[in-house]
């Protein structure tokens, strides 16, 4: 049985490989973490992994990306996987952006960077709670 998969989406390395440090941190084992620089490379593999049968279960997104930005992704992931839990992590999303995926992605979680490990870890844990 495969392990449900958390997927982290940023154009910067640096931020892909804090997160994923930080989430192993906390949740050890329990979930894989998946990393994609782009939300278009995030939606071709959260396709890949949905034909696996691997269960995408929390999303974590930056907003400012180039190609598309973080709330046009999670809205467009939230139209096809209503049930995977939504976190924005920005450092300069304007509000109206945020507002969007709240009413359109069902997004869980606004945090701001640079964002607390604490933070992070709560407002993963409390997404997950709804599952």
């Amino acid at each position: 049985m495969t392990k449900p998969v958390i997927l982290c989406v940023d154009d910067e390395k640096v931020v892909l490989k804090s997160l994923k440090t930080q989430l192993k941190e906390a949740f050890g084992d329990a979930y894989t973490y998946e990393l994609a620089e782009a939300a278009d490379e995030a939606l071709e593999l959260i396709d890949e992994l949905v034909e696996e049968n691997v269960s995408i279960i929390l999303i974590v997104s930056d907003w400012l990306m180039p190609g598309m930005k973080g709330d046009e992704f999670l809205v467009q992931v939230h139209h096809k996987f209503p049930q995977i839990i939504k976190i924005l992590l920005t450092g300069q999303a304007d509000e109206q952006a945020i507002e969007r995926a709240k009413q359109q992605a069902k997004l869980h979680h606004c945090l701001y960077k640079p964002w607390s490990e604490a933070e992070l870890v709560e407002a993963i844990k409390s997404g997950l709670s709804q599952l």
